[in-house]
């Protein structure tokens, strides 16, 4: 059986590039986790280390790959600057007076979050990004969901960005939206095993270290629940609004409610609440069925005294678009389904946040 002490002797075989020793003697090695005959860890570098880096990481994956009793090894570059111990503690005290900053280039940000997973918070982002830029915006799309992103397949976006100075990322661009996610980062079948500290390190040079360009509404696609991604957008940067996105069904709006009370706490205004999968017509004969309720979320943003933006039906065009990487809004602008991204994307841009 594979143990974490034999796989950090096998990693002592991989020299550091930059010198001074092996990639384990010199505290490259971070993460580690050794499961069931998976090994995952990762390179932690100065992100103008990477092209130099990208060599040893290689190698010491596909050492770990030929140990006996690995049947599969996986290693991920993480860049991570770390400021020198007398420097700490006057950055952390400038940081708590400055308070969350704007992003340069970036008029407004949009958060898009959910309570809970599986409601289709990342098909309303990718539709409401589609939407803001067929209206003639300039828009950017995080996906900060790092641990399940999707927006590169509903984009149909591939490739990795580039860095050409190994400081700042060229972010990719598909149906007048530009778009950053890890998922251009690792492979689809590559999970990303980070602790806090890690994920907001990337939430943060995702936010300042891509070169955006001049937009007028950055949306971002938050992971569920009320977490570290979230904390660390809020307190870090200036938000100018947030959506909730819930299914019409109790155990959603459970946890709706506990987002709306994140974002409320961190000043950050609600914009609204979208209903999605609102209701089911059969494409046969025209029935229409509320699978999960119906008018939940209509009356929680009613007793939150927020507004309810729009009801998006559950239909099999949606799902289909996504997975074609053409959100509807692109692939049938004048569908009745587009037609509530739509809504909501006027209603934003008449509101002045985006």
């Amino acid at each position: 059986m594979i143990t974490r002490e034999a796989v950090l002797e096998e990693l002592k075989k991989v020299a550091d590039p930059r010198g001074g020793g092996d990639i384990v003697s010199t505290g490259l090695v971070k993460g580690m986790s050794v499961e069931d005959g998976v090994v995952r860890f990762v390179l932690e570098i100065d992100p103008k280390d990477r092209e130099i880096m990208e060599p040893a990481r290689a190698e010491a994956e596909a050492l770990v790959a030929a140990m006996p009793g690995v049947s599969k090894a996986t290693a991920m570059l993480t860049a991570h600057v770390a400021a020198p111990p007398d420097l700490k503690g006057q950055q952390a005290a400038r940081a708590a007076r400055q308070g969350p900053q704007r992003v340069p280039g970036v008029k407004h940000i949009i958060a898009i979050a959910s309570g809970k997973g599986g409601v289709g918070k990342s098909t309303v982002a990718a539709n409401l990004a589609c939407a803001l830029a067929a209206e003639g915006r300039r828009v950017g799309l995080l996906d900060a969901d790092v641990y399940g992103p999707s927006q590169p397949r509903m984009l149909g976006v591939s490739g990795r960005p580039a860095s050409p100075d190994g400081k700042t990322v060229l972010p990719l661009r598909n149906h007048g939206v530009t778009l950053m996610s890890m998922g251009l980062m690792a492979n689809d079948d590559q999970a990303v095993i980070w602790r806090g500290p890690m994920l907001m390190g990337a939430l943060q040079q995702m936010m300042t270290q891509v070169q955006w360009g001049e937009l007028d509404v950055l949306i971002v696609d938050l992971p569920p629940g009320t977490g570290d991604v979230q904390l660390t957008l809020g307190q870090k940067f200036v938000i100018d609004g947030s959506i909730i996105v819930s299914t019409p069904q109790d155990v959603a709006l459970i946890d709706a409610r506990k987002g709306v009370d994140m974002f409320r706490r961190m000043n950050v205004p609600i914009l609204g609440m979208i209903e999605n999968m609102s209701t089911h017509v059969c494409s046969n004969c025209g029935h229409e069925e509320h699978l999960f309720g119906h008018g939940g979320v209509a009356a929680e943003a009613e007793k939150l005294g927020v507004p309810l933006l729009a009801e998006v039906p559950l239909h099999l065009d949606i799902r289909m678009a996504g997975d074609s990487g053409a959100p509807v809004v692109v692939s049938q602008p004048d569908s009745p389904q587009a037609a509530a991204f739509r809504k909501v994307a006027r209603a934003l841009i008449e509101q002045g946040v985006a």
